[in-house]
């Protein structure tokens, strides 16, 4: 194990933690800023009913169609981003902007069906999923039958050395490509899903179901849960809006159709800095089919949340360290990050928000806050080579969440996602020394919140 090996990836490989900087812009850059009257980017157009013939005969007059979600009411084409405004004049089309970029950033197979009994962990330990013992689990529920799609960088090639294969729907598992400025179309791409070479999904996906540690298996949040992974960023753990509503989209369809009787969780791990219409319709269509979306809050510091975090509908999270990190916990050979034991109940002065998770901004409203910092879990440098890492950022405190609202789904299925974030507030342990702005409700609370779900 490496010492501090990274001590905050940014949020999914790529945002920049600047709380000292201007607050982030509410507009894509190719809006603000000048170019030839030629150049073509793509634009994502939401409009007020499914689009038409007649309505996408008019748009291609502005340029080339490069796809469609009707299910939500928006296409995608390539136009001058001179043209925006003229397109957002129509009369069926509700809002238009260009595409927004966002970040996350046979093999021997693991010989269990679940983590249920795996060693505990200080970050479980902080939200009272597991303590240290014999008899570790703190919660009664473990995710059996719930399914959790993780919206990432979909997982490495060896996921089959860190999870078991019961734990991954492979039968529902997508990659989405394409979208961008260059107007790329949207489409599916089968089979990458699992030949991701950035690792962040893997790592977000770990935090979830529990992983094995070259043989040990270390616990996780709902060990029992069915993960979906929905790659919809690319191989350097960027992506872009338009993809993200496809994966979202798709997630929806699942919970429509086959999956009409689980319950299911989005986990997005990822976030930019600019709203983007479609991709908030997306949203409010999965939610509206029951899903519950969960979203990290961004590593912009003061400057602000990211998107879909900053959505009010999304269970937005922010990240939490614990000041014992690196803490002799007396003789032994296991490190502190799965030796040292929180008092319980967990002590609300012993946790800090750091300085790259994002604040709330007049206007949103940050949620909860969960364990970010020195979160361990697998995480690849090189193709082929098994390795565990130390992550920090919002991304790594999003699958908590996710985790604790499957546990809370799998005791009440028909759960909504206002219920759930209103129960995860309602019992989050406020941390000394915050206000909401920068920890929302607090600390959740895994225990509590099952407690409050009826």
């Amino acid at each position: 194990m490496r010492p501090r090996a990274i001590a905050a990836l940014l949020l999914a490989a790529g945002l920049a933690a600047c709380a000292d900087q201007a607050p982030l812009p509410t507009e894509p850059p190719q809006l603000r800023r000048s170019k030839p009257d030629q150049a073509r980017v793509g634009v994502n157009v939401l409009l007020a009913e499914a689009p038409s013939e007649h309505m996408l005969e008019q748009l291609v007059e502005f340029g080339r169609l490069r796809g469609e979600l009707p299910e939500i009411n928006a296409v995608f084409i390539v136009a001058r981003e001179s043209d925006i405004p003229a397109i957002e004049a129509l009369p069926f089309v509700l809002a238009a902007n260009p595409d927004a970029e966002r970040t996350g950033r046979p093999l021997d197979t693991v010989s269990a069906e679940d983590f249920l009994e795996g060693l505990s962990t200080w970050n479980l330990d902080a939200i009272n999923v597991t303590d240290f013992g014999p008899d570790n689990r703190v919660v009664s529920h473990d995710g059996t039958g719930v399914y959790v799609a993780v919206l990432d960088t979909g997982l490495r090639d060896t996921w089959r050395r860190y999870f078991p294969e019961e734990r991954i729907a492979t039968e529902y598992a997508r990659s989405f490509g394409g979208g961008g400025v260059a107007g790329i179309n949207v489409s599916q791409q089968p089979n990458k899903w699992e030949h991701d070479t950035d690792s962040h999904g893997t790592h977000v996906t770990s935090t979830i179901l529990g992983y094995s540690l070259r043989g040990t298996p270390i616990a996780g949040t709902a060990p029992k849960a069915t993960v979906i992974p929905v790659k919809v960023l690319d191989q350097t753990g960027s992506g872009w809006s338009s993809v993200i509503a496809a994966g979202i989209r798709y997630v929806a369809e699942l919970k429509a159709g086959p999956l009409a009787d689980d319950p299911v969780v989005i986990n997005m791990s990822l976030g930019g800095p600019y709203v983007d219409a479609v991709e908030q319709a997306a949203i409010d269509y999965a939610i509206t089919k029951g899903v519950i979306v969960v979203a990290a809050a961004g590593n912009y510091g003061a400057r602000g949340m990211a998107f879909p975090g900053s959505y009010e509908p999304v269970i937005s999270v922010a990240s939490a360290g614990w000041i014992h990190e690196w803490t002799d916990c007396g003789p032994g050979e296991r490190a502190w990050w799965l030796a040292c034991d929180i008092s319980d109940p967990t002590p609300a002065d012993e946790f800090y928000v750091p300085g790259y998770s994002s604040r709330a901004k007049p206007g949103q409203e940050l949620d909860v806050t969960a364990p970010g910092e020195l979160v361990v879990g697998p995480y690849q440098l090189q193709s082929g080579h098994i390795e565990y890492w130390f992550l920090g950022g919002t991304s790594m405190a999003a699958p908590h969440v996710a985790g604790v609202v499957a546990l809370m789904a799998e005791k009440h299925p028909g759960l909504t996602a206002a219920e759930a974030e209103g129960i995860l507030e309602g019992t989050a342990l406020a941390l000394v020394g915050y206000d909401a702005k920068d920890q929302g409700a607090g600390l959740i609370q895994a225990d509590l919140a099952l407690a409050a779900t009826p």
